[in-house]
């Protein structure tokens, strides 16, 4: 819980923090890594700072006041090409998966306010991920374009194309990244193929997201909850 910022009185606001650990690749080790979880930071406060996203005045408890501050801290392990893709579809199954206290502000006959979280456990506020948009990443390797790309095929391109889109095929954002340029022509075709890619991966993702939510308590634990 926190304060709204002063531009936005009304809303909530997200914070993201990306770490990559040295042990995915040597790159990351010395301040490889430190400048690539800015990069990717970055990006993703550009995705994230408007309200078609993120429902931002359902996290407002009181204006001025109070506010829910959604922290995202990603974690990176492994480094296997195609990074702003796959962090996308993480930051949106968790916040897919975020469960927000349900709070009541009380005012006293002086008007000092206080606030009341609720004793149960359950009684809590599910943050709507329709609009969030998941990164579709374009890598240019000669007259082509590759989506999903490994590690060798990002290593042969010299120039790619970010593109954030949303599950209706809207496209939200575009970056280009890398030293190498890319033709008008070249861009429009990516953008297509990006909202093309971006459709399917978010019926992909809503799928799985839905039958995970189904199987609730009973779901087989993965990872660190293994």
């Amino acid at each position: 819980m926190g304060t709204p910022k002063l531009e936005k009185p009304e809303e909530g606001y997200l914070e993201f923090f990306v770490d990559c650990s040295a042990n995915a690749t040597p790159e990351f080790e010395g301040r490889g890594g430190d400048d690539l979880g800015t990069e990717i930071a970055n990006t993703l406060y550009r995705i994230f700072n408007n309200r078609s996203s993120v429902d931002l005045k359902s996290l407002c408890i009181s204006p001025r006041e109070h506010c829910w501050v959604l922290y995202v801290d990603v974690l990176l392990l492994e480094c296997g090409g195609n990074l702003f893709d796959a962090i996308s579809v993480a930051v949106k199954a968790a916040l897919f998966n975020t469960r927000i206290p349900k709070v009541r502000v009380l005012e006293d006959e002086e008007g000092a306010k206080d606030i009341e979280l609720s004793d149960d456990p359950y009684d809590c506020m599910q943050l709507s991920v329709e609009n969030v948009p998941c990164i579709v990443t374009l890598c240019k390797i000669g007259c082509r374009h590759v989506v999903d790309a490994t590690l060798q095929e990002e290593a042969c391109s010299l120039a790619s194309l970010l593109v954030s889109v949303t599950s209706e095929g809207v496209v939200t954002c575009v970056r280009k990244v890398g030293k190498g340029s890319l033709d008008p022509e070249s861009i429009f075709e990516m953008m297509e193929t990006g909202k093309r890619v971006g459709k399917v991966l978010h019926a992909s993702l809503r799928d799985v997201l839905r039958k995970e939510e189904s199987l609730g308590p009973t779901r087989p634990k993965v990872g660190f909850l293994g």
